[in-house]
């Protein structure tokens, strides 16, 4: 499986130097303080104190688990209102995000106790989100240790091997060397060819890895019995059938001939489907041909793909056609298909509500890379809005014969969110193999895109600068960079202790002087 290597090297965790637990050491190490330094007092002060509140503990563990709750609070705030895709954000807070406390006071606290159906949702989308990214990172981990394992196991084989030949060789005389090497002349050519018929397994041969299978077990869950009241193997098809994938199909086959039935009821239902699927699709395929008319046929494309029926099945059906028309000969009716096919892909990316996305399907199905950096040039250069906005500033100014503020000329598409959308289909479907050797798997390609955006953009913008190198000019020009001051806040409040600056119950004695709290010039006596 090739998720685990492409996603961990795309997508790296970059809050694991601390975790929750960090917020509560200020905590504990006053509540440490306080319970060395404590004089002794009688029992009637025991009772009268907090160490029997029968109600839920001690005020300092209750202040202490209020404060880990609020940071909880924070940063799903961050998640949900982030406009990032959430596994990127997940990722980026990777340790956070799934630390066994938080997602027990997300599913017990935020899901349990809410009484908004429609947040109760949202929740446990979210929640089903991150388990997913966690087993998508342990797959990956499973992934690249396997494979580091084989690599050494091959080269144990291979250090083993040549010490053999190299030992037979000591005892070969001059005439048993003359003909060995003559045998390798002969036999070289036919050697090489079986290797390249034996070097890459098809994708149905190869094996399922232990980490494929882990990788299918939340889907697994969802798809397979016990079922709720009124669903069955049927509607659970229907209902999940985008997310059944080649490699899904031979984990469920694989459970099949293990003589699972629940799996063999599961096959038959996906058949079915895909059956009806595929006649719905001839059907509408019908309709498009029948109107005769190469730009009304597109026309009509059109308004399927609004009605949302150009979907998998009429796209394959299109394909099929031009290859059978190919190979027929049919050069015409070939041309007709391709470019129906082509029209009803663009229409089927329009409804895709993410520019990011649709940028994405677009640059993948381009094999030029002349032509991609064109489609992204276009997509990254900043363009002057035609229209200008109806706000109401605007609306007085035209009436008072002043011409309107017009916003400043952005791209369609701005580079960091395009960076953000690839992560995201990395984590997604990193494993995807396309089954095209040249064009490589999902994941070499969208790395291979995103480098080639990097470029484009670094055309366009200049080029970025990295934390440091923002610090590095700031102490140049004697200036004090926003990231020294966010690192001084972090060590204060983790000596439990806040940075002047963000302290909003400092008295005047902290201000400049001459200022007040709010930052305004004091003038005179006031």
């Amino acid at each position: 499986m090739r998720s685990g290597r492409s996603v961990l090297l795309f997508l790296a965790v970059t809050n694991s130097a601390w975790s929750f637990q960090s917020i509560l050491r200020p905590y504990r190490s006053t509540i440490g303080r306080q319970s060395i330094t404590k004089p002794l007092s009688g029992i009637l002060d025991e009772i009268e104190g907090d160490s029997y509140n029968l109600s839920g503990g001690s005020s300092q563990s209750t202040g202490t688990r209020n404060d880990l709750a609020d940071a909880y609070e924070v940063m799903l705030a961050e998640i949900v209102f982030s406009t990032n895709d959430p596994r990127v954000d997940i990722i980026n807070k990777f340790d956070l995000v799934t630390d066994p406390d938080f997602l027990k006071w997300l599913e017990d606290t935020k899901i349990g106790r809410s009484n908004d159906p429609e947040e109760r949702m949202a929740l446990k989308d979210l929640l089903e989100i991150i388990l997913d990214v966690k087993t998508k990172v342990e797959v990956s981990r499973l992934a690249d240790e396997r494979a580091a394992k084989e690599a050494e196991e091959a080269e144990q084989r291979r250090i083993h091997e040549a010490e053999a030949r190299a030992a037979a060789g000591q005892q070969m005389t001059t005439a048993d060397i003359l003909k060995k090497a003559n045998a390798i002349g002969t036999q070289t050519s036919e050697t090489q060819s079986q290797d390249r018929e034996t070097k890459k397994k098809t994708f149905y041969e190869q094996e399922l890895t232990p980490e494929i299978r882990l990788s299918y077990e939340s889907l697994l869950k969802k798809v397979l019995p016990p079922y709720k009241a009124g669903d069955s193997a049927a509607t659970t098809v229907f209902i999940y059938y985008d997310q059944f994938d080649a490699q899904f199909v031979k984990v469920v086959n694989e459970r099949a001939e293990n003589g699972e039935q629940e799996s063999k009821d599961l096959l038959e239902a996906l058949a079915v489907e895909q059956q009806n699927r595929i006649a719905a699709a001839s059907e509408t395929l019908k309709s498009v041909l029948s109107v005769g008319d190469p730009m009304r046929m597109e026309g009509a494309i059109v308004r399927l793909a609004r009605e949302g029926k150009v979907d998998e099945a009429f796209l394959l059906l299109l394909q099929a056609n031009e290859d059978q028309a190919k190979a027929a000969g049919a050069n015409g009716p070939a041309q007709l298909m391709a470019k129906l096919r082509k029209r009803a892909i663009e229409e089927k990316d329009k409804q895709t509500t993410s520019k990011e996305i649709r940028l994405i399907r677009q640059l993948l199905r381009e094999d030029d890379v002349q032509v991609r950096e064109k489609i992204l040039e276009d997509a990254f250069t900043p363009k002057a809005a035609f229209i200008v906005p109806g706000t109401m500033e605007n609306a007085q100014k035209a009436l008072d014969g002043e011409s309107p503020d017009q916003e400043k000329p952005v791209p369609e598409v701005p580079p960091p969110d395009f960076i953000n959308a690839c992560k995201a289909v990395l984590l997604n479907f990193g494993n995807v193999d396309s089954g095209d050797e040249e064009r490589g798997d999902l994941a070499t390609r969208i790395r291979k895109i995103a480098s080639e955006a990097e470029v484009v953009a670094t055309r366009i913008y200049g080029k970025g600068m990295t934390t440091r190198e923002q610090q590095d000019r700031a102490w140049a020009e004697t200036t004090t960079s926003i990231f020294d001051l966010e690192k001084m806040e972090i060590d204060a409040e983790r000596r439990g202790e806040q940075a002047p600056w963000t302290n909003p119950d400092a008295d005047d004695d902290m201000l400049l002087p001459g200022f007040d709290a709010q930052g305004r010039m004091k003038v005179g006596g006031g």
